[in-house]
């Protein structure tokens, strides 16, 4: 096996080629700032990703879907990881009760996804069940809290429920309970049929009076008064 020497030119242009590599990394340490010189990098309200046709979905202890929030586009910002939606809906999913949906124009979504906030012809509908007629709420606004299962509002609303029609300044649902509470100053009109239950007669038809009570002979005996009615006194004695 025959072994070839290196020329000393060949020596000389590696030496050189050598110098220049560490030449260059020598001035490329001397440029880049030192890390105590660095400015630390301030997050701004930028987004940082996109995405379309989006859908979350939020479980509730057991595993099951509690709500799920659909929306043509979002937008997520890297400074306060909050969400910008585009025509968001929000689903509600109790059991055995009927959905409940809140949708909107845009919204916003917090940093860990407990707070939903809709805005612009804010719409919730609580579907119809076995004894209710559906339920329409309209306001400018509408917060939903996971957490709590609450759906609120400080702007002023109208209130559907069958025929009835209701407004205020502000309204508070409460998922769990199906209640609804109106705030400030409340006016609206509610239909009969939804007065203690009751429905109105319908058409052709009227209600049959009730008959009236048959007199009741006056007690003449000794015999104690029932309970919660005045005891009887003779008359002219003092009574305590």
């Amino acid at each position: 096996m025959a072994i070839q020497r290196v020329s000393p030119s060949s020596l000389i242009a590696i030496a050189v080629l050598a110098g220049l590599a560490a030449g260059t990394y020598w001035l490329v340490q001397r440029t880049l700032p030192s890390d105590a010189d660095r400015a630390p990098y301030v997050k701004q309200h930028i987004p940082d990703y996109y995405a379309d046709d989006m859908v979350i979905s939020m479980l509730s202890p057991n595993g099951t879907t509690q709500y799920r929030v659909n929306s043509v586009h979002m937008t997520h910002f890297e400074d306060d990881q909050t969400t910008a939606m585009t025509m968001p809906a929000v689903r509600a999913f109790t059991p055995d009760q009927p959905e409940v949906t809140a949708t909107s124009k845009r919204g916003t979504l917090n940093a860990d996804m407990s707070v939903v906030d809709l805005y612009d012809d804010a719409v919730v509908v609580r579907q119809p069940g076995p004894r209710d007629p559906e339920m329409r709420a309209l306001s400018e606004h509408f917060q939903v809290l996971v957490n709590e299962d609450i759906v609120r509002t400080e702007k002023p609303v109208q209130l559907f429920r069958g025929a009835s029609v209701m407004y205020g300044d502000g309204m508070i649902f409460n998922n769990i309970s199906r209640a609804v509470q109106l705030l400030g100053n409340v006016h609206g009109t509610i239909q009969p049929a939804e007065l203690g239950g009751q429905r109105p007669p319908s058409a052709g038809q009227s209600a049959a009076p009730k008959a009236p009570a048959a007199p009741t002979a006056p007690n003449t005996t000794n015999s104690p008064s029932a309970p919660g009615a005045p005891s009887p006194t003779k008359q002219g004695s003092k009574t305590p």
